[in-house]
């Protein structure tokens, strides 16, 4: 899921724990947006949806306060 939706397996990332991180980081923004149920939408169009809309992004992301 992870590589369908960030492309993880062609991340260039490899700094110490950089890698870590941000599998770490991708983990937590999938769970967000499957938890998102406004829109029936895919997971990558989620990801997109947020990175075109601003207000999508913070509903998202305020579900985290809920």
């Amino acid at each position: 899921c992870l590589d369908v939706t960030f492309n993880e397996d062609a991340s260039q990332i490899r700094l110490r724990n950089a890698a870590l991180n941000f599998s770490f980081l991708r983990r937590l923004a999938i769970n967000l947006f499957r938890a998102d149920s406004s829109r029936a939408l895919s997971l990558p169009k989620k990801r997109k949806a947020a990175a075109w809309n601003p207000d999508y992004l913070a509903q998202v992301l305020n579900l985290q306060k809920i």
